[in-house]
């Protein structure tokens, strides 16, 4: 399968599928992986222009896993954690060491997922405003 033909497998079904698989065990390990993640999206001139977005994302991850943060629906937590652990994964769909191209698909999981959470992102973020 050609480099073409795996990016067609990444459709907005493609997330919304994966997205709704996920457990609360992946939601723990993308918090723990935070780190690792804004570190490799911060590395990569493909995703650098990511970086803020994700740790708003990976922030409220943190915020609905200690408690501080509920009033978002579970799919968007899905999303998400869905592509988060997509982008820290080297050996998705087109593997990151290919240069270049390995994170285009990182960038359309990540593009699919942003579409669909996009309200709950402003909403979480007025939340932060309000509280401090």
């Amino acid at each position: 399968m050609n480099f073409l033909e795996k990016l067609k497998h990444i459709t907005e079904d493609f997330v919304k599928e994966k997205s709704q698989q996920v457990k609360s065990t992946d939601l723990d390990t993308t918090v723990q992986e935070a780190d690792v993640i804004e570190e490799k999206i911060s590395s990569s001139s493909v995703l650098d222009k990511y970086v803020e977005i994700v740790k708003v994302m990976i922030s409220m991850l943190r915020d609905y896993k200690n408690g501080f943060y509920k009033k978002v629906p579970w799919f968007t937590i899905g999303a998400v954690v869905f592509s988060l652990l997509y982008i820290l994964n080297p050996l998705d769909i087109v593997p990151d060491f290919i240069p270049v191209l390995g994170y285009i698909d990182d960038v359309t999981v990540l593009g699919f997922a942003l579409k669909f959470i996009e309200t709950d992102i402003h909403n979480y973020l007025d939340w932060k405003l309000d509280g401090e």
